[in-house]
């Protein structure tokens, strides 16, 4: 039984100048081009998600965020309305 790991194939092609900056960065941390790449997009990637999927509140927004937390407001009719509908459906079944 063999572990083997499914890649994927990624081609691009760039200016000479990028190249060579890529070539230099690679050389400096002592990594082939291949894996600088690899590691310089896969961090990318991951901030890209990140800010994608992260919500970021200003202090303000953070502030008043707690505030209806420690303190909500009661609810509105329509949702009380709406509360002991779901509440008759649920014993009915």
């Amino acid at each position: 039984m063999s572990d083997t790991i499914a890649t994927a194939r990624l081609e691009a092609s760039i200016s000479a100048d990028l190249h060579a900056m890529l070539k230099r960065a690679a050389q400096l941390q002592g990594r082939s081009v291949t894996d600088f790449v690899i590691a310089a997009v896969q961090d990318a990637a991951q901030r890209a998600i990140e800010q994608a999927e992260v919500v970021r509140l200003s202090l303000a927004d953070q502030q008043c965020f707690a505030q209806a937390m420690l303190s909500p407001p009661e609810p509105a009719p329509a949702l009380k309305r709406a509360y002991a509908r779901r509440k008759k459906l649920l014993r009915t079944q």
